[in-house]
Formats: C-alpha cells, structure tokens, sequence
C-alpha cells in the first residue's frame, strides 16, 4: 500500500504544478489523497470489528477541520470527536449525525454542554466541576439524553514528546486516577448516577508507544469493571479508548498500523472484545497524515556562510510545529523540478527555508537533497493532519488552499476543491477590516 501511496503522491504533485494549482499567484497549495484516505478508514474498520460488538469510531476533527474531507470520513462510516463548539459546527456540516459524535474538551462551558445534551451528542465529563454543571443541566434540557462518561487519567507515565502525552501524574485531562481518594470518588460517582454509562481515557498521541497506550486502556477497563462490580450490573458498557496512534515520519511505511495496536489490545486487553463493552475511538493524525501533502514554490535560492538556502512559501505558517519544535516534528522534504517531477542530481546538504520574517523559519534544516533553484518546487510529506487546519498567521500569510485528488485508471488525475486559498480581503477582514479605527483621545 505505501508503494502505491507514494506513485500516487507523485502523479498529483506533478498534475498540481500542470494544471497550474501550484502557481505564481498561489505559491503553496495542500494535496489530499482521497483514496488513500479510504484505505485508512477501511484499515481501521477491519482492525476492530468484532462479531457482536458495537464499535463507533470517531475522527479526532482537530487532525483536519475540513468540511469535505469529515463528510468523506462520515461516509467511510466514521463519527466525529470534537473539542469546541467550532469543531461542533463544522461536524454537523459535514453531516455526521448526533449518534456519532463525542464531545471532548477540558473547559466545556454550560452553553457547550447545553448544546450538546439538547442535541444527544455523547458528552465526556472532565472534572468534577462539570459532572456538577451535567446533572443541573439533565433535569433541564429537552430530550437531554446524551449518552455521559467520566474521562480518568490512568497516569501511566508519558512518551517521548511532552505535549502529546496525556496520562502523565500531572496532566490537564480527567480525573487523575491514582491521586488519593480519586479511586473511590468516581466509584461513588457513578454509584449515585445510574445513568453514567461511559469511561473515556487518552493516553496520549506521536511519541507514545503502543505498549502504554495499551496500558491506560487496561486501567480503564479494569475501572470499569470494578464500577459495574460495585453497581452489581453493567452499568459502564461503552469504553472510550480515544485514539493517538503515532505515524511513522520516516518512510511512505504505516506502520505502526491499526492492526497492530488492535492485536496488542486484544492480547493485554481480551475482555475489551468479548461484546459486553460497546467500543469508541478517536483517532486522527493515523488517519489522514499520510494522505497529504504541502507542495510550495522555490522562489529564490541562496547561500550563507557556505550553505545553500532555497526560499520557499512554505513555512511556519503551515509546519507550525515541525519549525518550532523540529527535532519532535521532523518531516520529509521532496524535491522537485519547476514541473512538479522529482529532482535527480548529486544530493546537497541545504535548508529549505519558510516565508515568514524570523531566521529560523526552516522546515528543513541541512538536509541532504539535489540542490533547489528558483522556479523549483518542494513537497512536505505526510502533512494530512494538522498542517491543514492549525494555520499560524504570521506576517498575516493567507491559509492556503486544499485540494483532494484521485489518480484515475488512465494515469490523470482529478482535482476536487477542499477549501479556497484565503483572499487579501478575507485576511483584511480577519483583522478587523471594516470596523471604525481607534481613535486617540481629544
């Protein structure tokens, strides 16, 4: 399947750039592989399904806030996990329906959680604070009858990136489980509410390792069956495993797959698959990472202190992270002729630089490539998820545009708008265009 990814990457790159996508009036343009996006839904179902198991798997929405590209995850049969009530919108644009929709965020305000409930929209409690915020709305609002969980945290220890692990002693989210008495407050929590039928747990995202992802499932597991023990019913029978499964940045390899991590949690995990827990999943990154791609002109090529530097137009503003925190976040640079073909050539050690005005604006840093020129172009690789829809607006650079493709059986490919690049006037707009200017004080 990577082979296959990568020739189709290829086709696209160099139809973008003949079909003028890639141009000088839109330097930098985001490429989604609709078929590869597809396959990654349908991996994941297989990975899962269990005979006479309820599964609902959910996509994380921050990974690609895209409208078209959750309606085509909605139709590969998959719900959405949102965090805000943006995210909300932008789900029930695209068509996913109540019944597949989770709620996360740590600072859900009663407005959100209103919403939510009024909708029927599975709510994930954070805190004690909001469990108290749910059980004055239940009584309130029509037809609240979402399906609510407790989100613990198993604290299990973090992986090799800070930010992404969120099951440490002392992360923000869920109940932190081996705090003192923590144990025995949501056992008497749920004692106190029949109708809290969920656990939700998150272990963290790339950087973690399957092994300890494995284990904050486990603890949730074993939570809930101590839970229903106490309750002397099922009362917990959906489990919320949330998703973070890392990606490989290396290589056009998935690995690890979602089969992988569904073999190791039936192996440390049997009992999540014996059909008394329904099961729900998040997973976003793993879905759509591989499937994308960055494609921006080389608009000067130049040297410093003896080190070649290609200019491009993609930078901060689209690898936030990837040039802020490079050694957690490299990425794969490609290089290509001004026609969107692979370079060939001796390879070069170069940066390849962003647009925006700080020197350290490099999504590559003395990598070794065939030497760029202007006029040339560059791919960033495995940027589906998260370089579409965390936008960083320095020097007040437009989002690009997005587009899905389809390499047809005849070798063309077909283009599909995902969004539109972002006008002047919209960046204008953004910026409080319009409104009345301040005025100094007479």
């Amino acid at each position: 399947m990577s082979d296959e990814l990568g020739i189709r990457r290829g086709q696209a790159l160099r139809a973008a750039v003949e079909q003028g996508l890639a141009s000088e009036a839109e330097p930098v343009v985001g490429l989604l592989d609709v078929t590869g996006i597809e396959e990654s839904a349908t991996a994941l179902h297989a990975a899962f399904t269990t005979p006479g198991m309820a599964i609902t798997h959910t996509f994380a929405v921050k990974a690609a806030s895209l409208v078209p590209v959750l309606a085509l995850l909605g139709e590969c049969g998959l719900g959405a996990e949102v965090a805000s009530p943006g995210e909300l919108a932008l789900a029930r644009a695209a068509g996913i329906p109540a019944d597949r929709t989770v709620l996360d965020s740590p600072a859900k305000t009663v407005a959100e959680l209103r919403t939510a409930l009024g909708l029927g929209i599975a709510v994930n409690v954070d805190n004690p604070e909001e469990l108290a915020r749910i059980d004055a709305l239940r009584s309130t609002v029509p037809g609240g009858g979402s399906p609510v969980g407790l989100r613990v945290n198993p604290q299990v220890g973090g992986g090799s990136i800070g930010a992404m692990s969120t099951a440490t002693a002392t992360s923000k989210f869920g109940v932190a489980l081996r705090d003192p008495g923590a144990e025995e407050w949501v056992l008497r929590t749920y004692a106190e509410r029949p109708w809290l039928n969920r656990l939700h747990t998150h272990t963290g995202s790339q950087g973690v390792p399957l092994e300890l992802m494995a284990e904050g499932v486990r603890a949730a597991y074993d939570l809930a069956e101590r839970i229903n023990q106490a309750a002397g019913r099922q009362q917990v029978t959906v489990l919320d495993i949330g998703g973070g499964l890392p990606v490989n940045f290396d290589s056009d390899e998935i690995t690890p797959a979602f089969a992988d991590y569904a073999a190791l949690l039936r192996t440390r995990v049997p009992g999540l698959f014996d059909g008394r827990y329904g099961l729900v999943t998040e997973f976003g990154r793993s879905l759509l990472a591989k499937n994308g791609s960055v494609l921006a002109r080389v608009e000067y090529a130049k040297s410093a202190g003896g080190r070649p530097i290609a200019v491009t137009h993609a930078g901060a503003q689209v690898a936030t992270r990837t040039v802020f925190v490079p050694d957690a976040w490299p990425i794969r640079v490609l290089a290509l002729d001004g026609k969107g073909q692979e370079k060939s050539g001796p390879p070069v050690v170069q940066d390849v630089a962003g647009p925006c005005c700080f020197a350290g604006d490099l999504v590559a840093k003395g990598c070794r490539l065939p030497l760029l020129a202007a006029g040339d172009h560059v791919a960033l690789l495995d940027t589906g998820a998260y370089y579409f829809s965390n936008h960083f607006a320095y020097n007040s650079l437009p989002r690009p545009a997005v587009h899905g493709y389809r390499v047809r059986e005849d070798g063309g490919v077909s283009f599909s708008p995902v969004r539109a690049a972002q006008s002047e006037a919209e960046v204008v707009a953004e910026s409080g265009g319009g409104l009345p200017p301040l005025r100094r004080a007479q």
